[in-house]
């Protein structure tokens, strides 16, 4: 599914929503993913490199939790 912010140039793909949260993934000018997550009220952009590595943390966290 396709998200069209006004205020970005590319497109967005929704790949996961909660009703407090986001997240999107798009392209930088490269053409490199970049991931959106949607925090309320903020936006964090990560590269793949850094998705994978918060992926991992929060996964580890849900294991020691």
């Amino acid at each position: 599914m396709a998200y069209e912010d006004p205020n970005e140039d590319m497109p967005l793909v929704l790949l996961a929503e909660t009703e407090n949260f986001a997240v999107l993934l798009g392209q930088d000018d490269d053409g490199e993913p970049v991931y959106n997550l949607e925090f309320g009220t903020f936006t964090v952009h990560l590269f793949r490199e850094e998705w994978q590595e918060l992926v991992e943390l929060i996964k580890e966290a849900d294991r020691r939790g």
